[in-house]
């Protein structure tokens, strides 16, 4: 390419595609927005290589630009698109509306919150369709790429609302037209979440049917499984029947039980009985030792029926606290309340990064007696505080898990900012998830090579969601890179000070335009809403 005629050269760059291949030096030309050339050293003495903009990435890994696989930002996006989690840690694309929570598509404002991460009212609902809901995250200017599921749980809030029971067939009827429609807008598939009330008392035939509307399109299922605690294994093979049934692709979320070593053979174990049968069947985990999740799962859903005034009084009530004791939910089933931790609790400071069961050995009460109580404290920010932590995992459980041939990485959480309207939100694994993976699982441990541990969270994702020009690098791609340091690039945020922006990240490239430089924000946020055809 001759001079001046491409927008970015990347020089000197050790560059790992994507795919897995070995490292290998090229200078690398961008132009409009994509990879125009790699110049490998052989045909670089006569090769007159120059760009408007020049990084020097000597020392440096270039890499396409990690993608989360499995992210909560349906929301955080729209308050600041900023990303800066993200964009540290070289993050260019995120897919959203796993777990059955999400933004999209809604019916009832009041019960739509209720399953939406980070809901804090600053950005008013005014969207009700998939498409309208996408149109306005573009018009939010992420500095990240965007791709979104259709979350299960709203399409129940806006058939069945909080009823406890699977839908009727009027019901299953009108949640097939909301998923139809919001593929059609171009979502990439279609997500659950069984294990939280709102979607507890789907049926599997209900979710099989609804699988089968996402197969017409050829859309991807993405479940957070019903149990994963004492009935993991089956749960994994519910998911695995459902999207036999339903003739669709399948994405276990966080695949890895709470229950320990064997249960992770056996689940794996069925994902490889699956894949020879042919089912396309891969999954997903998250890099913390523990789960993150609001205290209110604790509560069936029916006790939110009627606003906070209603369910503040339910609270109250010592007979319904009885009734609700009962509600088996994914906090109480860990069956061990000193390894619930409570995050920070602004009602109840003196509580904070303490354990329920310490919490209830100190006051004389019972641990749901106290979660109880610190949801009452808590009712008018009950959709996004407080938030507990689940000690669940060990590191040898989380690498065992990686290194499963079909298992990617992915952050479990939402794109923060350490300043501005977001920066005293937390969520765990925002500012750390792919930089822990790549100083634990390649620079420390060596569980993995840099080309291994790279594929994991950039090709093998780009080609689960059927992206052919997006995850790897080469002439033609999108230009979302991201460019390192590997001897540094890892993660400073801690359990209870988790909003650190990672270090070692020098530049991101986002769709051809300079996001990073130098290790410093540009400003630009050039992310795309990505659409599937």
């Amino acid at each position: 390419m001759t001079a001046a005629a491409a927008d970015i050269i990347v020089r000197n760059a050790t560059l790992i595609d994507g795919t897995g291949s070995p490292a290998r030096r090229c200078e690398l030309l961008i132009k409009d927005g994509r990879v125009a050339a790699m110049v490998s050293p052989a045909d670089m003495p006569g090769a007159d290589l120059r760009a408007s903009h020049e990084i020097d990435a000597a020392g440096l890994l270039v890499t396409p630009g990690f993608i989360d696989i499995h992210s909560h930002s349906d929301y955080t996006l729209l308050v600041d698109p900023r990303a800066l989690s993200q964009i540290s840690q070289g993050v260019t694309l995120e897919v959203i509306g796993n777990c059955g929570w999400g933004c999209q598509p809604i019916s009832n404002v009041a019960l739509s919150q209720e399953i939406i991460y980070g809901f804090d009212k600053s950005v008013d609902l005014s969207w009700r369709t998939t498409d309208d809901y996408l149109n306005r995250l573009a018009e939010s200017k992420p500095a990240v790429n965007v791709a979104t599921l259709v979350p299960n749980g709203q399409l129940r809030m806006a058939t069945v609302g909080v009823a406890d029971r699977p839908a009727t067939t009027d019901e299953q009827s009108r949640m097939s037209t909301l998923l139809a429609e919001g593929l059609e807008a171009g979502a990439f598939g279609y997500s659950t979440g069984l294990e939280y009330a709102t979607e507890r008392n789907a049926s599997e035939a209900e979710v099989a049917e609804l699988c089968r509307v996402c197969a017409k399109s050829g859309g991807l299922y993405a479940t957070h499984t019903r149990n994963r605690d004492e009935a993991a294994v089956e749960a994994i093979a519910e998911a695995i029947r459902t999207a036999r049934v339903g003739n669709v692709r399948l994405q276990i979320s966080h695949l890895t039980p709470r229950r320990g070593r064997d249960d992770l053979e056996k689940s794996m174990d069925l994902v490889d009985a699956a894949r020879r049968e042919g089912q396309d069947v891969s999954f997903d985990m998250h890099t913390r030792l523990f789960g993150t999740v609001a205290l209110k799962v604790l509560l069936p859903q029916w006790a939110f029926e009627g606003g906070k005034a209603a369910l503040a009084a339910r609270l109250k009530d010592p007979s319904v606290r009885q009734r609700m004791k009962s509600h088996r939910n994914l906090i109480s089933s860990l069956a061990d309340w000193d390894r619930v931790v409570l995050l920070e609790c602004k009602s109840r400071p003196e509580f904070s990064r303490r354990s329920l069961g310490d919490i209830a050995a100190q006051s004389g009460e019972e641990p749901l007696d106290v979660a109880y109580d610190l949801l009452l404290a808590e009712i008018e920010h009950i959709e996004s505080r407080p938030m507990v932590i689940l000690l669940s995992y060990s590191e040898e459980l989380l690498s065992r898990t990686y290194q499963h041939p079909h298992c990617m990485v992915g952050s479990d959480a939402t794109a923060l900012c350490p300043d501005g309207p977001l920066a005293q939100a937390t969520f765990h694994g925002s500012y750390t998830w792919a930089s822990w993976f790549y100083r634990r699982m390649v620079r420390e441990t060596g569980t993995f090579t840099a080309e291994e541990a790279i594929h994991k969270i950039t090709g093998m994702p780009a080609a689960v969601l059927g992206l052919k020009d997006r995850g790897v690098i080469r002439a033609g791609a999108w230009a979302d890179l991201a460019i390192f340091d590997p001897k540094t690039f890892g993660e400073t945020g801690t359990t209870f000070e988790p909003n650190q922006l990672a270090i070692g990240m020098k530049h991101v490239i986002v769709n051809g335009e300079i996001g990073m430089r130098d290790g410093r924000i540009t400003g630009k946020r050039t992310g795309q809403v990505l659409r599937r055809a």
